[in-house]
């Protein structure tokens, strides 16, 4: 098999079938952790005496993105403990406009000895003073959701969703929580919704419990499940193990080229994915970012992106998940897959122009910008 080259996209072009959205109740169903975000705004975490709370997640940031940005009916399976944090939580879930009906909620022991809810703390960065997160995500109600939780076949069967989105993070809480996935997967294929999976690979998830050795493990077990893979190059070296030439896990900018070498790896052990996708990031410094995206399918080979060389940034947590909402709305719409990516690039270069992990962005500021607009005053 060749590596991917860049050929015209056209309607239709990434063999998907997205179930009817009359058949469906929802458009898209993510399932993962959300926690509470604190930020120090322009300051330190170190030195704060006061933080700005947000609600976050890498999966539950694309299901609400595509609500919030995109009028897609959307919903939330996630568990709380029920105290006073997780109601906050709940509080700005139904701010973001997702159904939280699927939320487990466990009951709280009054100290968080057994069940907790999880923490993000989360400083923006400025000119060579990177990003810093610093979890406190020990023992949640989310990673200790287990198989037999959620009842799927009710879910996807009976209610109906067009679009299942999960994700690496998710996965790495704990050995429930990557049962879990498989569970809502396998649940999920059986009545024809699309999956999509976001690598999202962190070291400091997987260090206590096998390192990559152990990210290998769990997550090409899900992959084999996945139609729509979504991660850049640290992700698919450091979780799924496909080694290329010219990567490696600290690599930045990575080329088109290099990426279709790697996707070609990747569908040779998984030929279930239909779409791989990435964003590709060049940093020179926390607020100056070369931004893009490309996307493959097997009709269309290789498809990128227009380009943003050195993108101002407010914050950049997040924008790989409204990449991700983005593409997803342009692939449940019928669009071409280069329309899609598109749509991706276009709303997570939009998404970093504001503070918070998830998306302030209207549907007309992405397809404006996806179109070739500008920042020039709208009046």
């Amino acid at each position: 098999m060749s590596t991917p080259s860049a050929t015209p996209a056209g309607p239709s072009d990434t063999g998907l079938a997205v179930r009817p959205a009359a058949d469906c109740r929802y458009d898209v169903v993510s399932l993962g952790e959300v926690m509470l975000r604190l930020d120090p705004g322009e300051g330190r975490i170190r030195t704060a005496r006061s933080f700005r709370a947000w609600e976050g997640g890498g999966e539950y940031n694309v299901a609400r993105g595509l609500r919030r940005a995109f009028g897609m009916r959307g919903a939330i399976v996630t568990a709380l403990a029920d105290n006073e944090i997780g109601r906050l939580v709940e509080d700005l879930m139904l701010t973001g406009g997702l159904d939280t009906q699927f939320v487990r909620w466990v009951p709280y022991d009054g100290i968080g000895r057994g069940v907790r809810n999880g923490l993000n703390f989360t400083e923006r960065g400025f000119g060579v003073r990177g990003a810093v997160g610093v979890s406190d995500r020990g023992h949640t109600a989310a990673s200790q959701l287990a198989p037999g939780d959620v009842d799927w076949d009710h879910l996807f069967g009976e209610l109906g969703v067009r679009w299942l989105h999960t994700g690496g993070i998710f996965a790495a809480l704990s050995e429930t929580a990557a049962e879990t996935v498989i569970e809502a997967v396998t649940a999920a294929k059986r009545h024809g919704t699309v999956v999509s999976y976001d690598l999202n690979y962190r070291p400091s998830l997987w260090k206590a419990i096998g390192g990559k050795a152990k990210a290998q493990e769990v997550n090409r077990e899900i992959a084999r499940h996945i139609d729509v893979m979504i991660g850049n190059e640290e992700d698919f070296t450091a979780s799924l193990g496909f080694e290329v030439e010219g990567v490696d896990e600290h690599l930045s900018d990575l080329e088109a080229s290099t990426f279709g070498a790697m996707i070609e790896k990747a569908v040779a052990d998984f030929p279930n994915f239909r779409v791989v996708a990435t964003t590709m990031r060049g940093v020179h410094t926390a607020t100056i970012n070369d931004w893009g995206a490309v996307a493959w399918s097997r009709p269309t080979g290789l498809v990128e992106a227009t380009h943003r060389p050195r993108l101002e940034i407010l914050d950049r947590v997040g924008g790989g998940d409204s990449f991700a909402s983005g593409l997803v709305y342009g692939l449940l719409e019928g669009e071409s897959l280069q329309t899609a990516v598109e749509y991706g690039a276009a709303h997570g270069a939009l998404a970093m122009t504001t503070p918070g992990d998830t998306t302030m962005v209207t549907k007309a500021e992405v397809l404006k910008l996806a179109g070739g607009g500008s920042a020039r005053v709208d009046r």
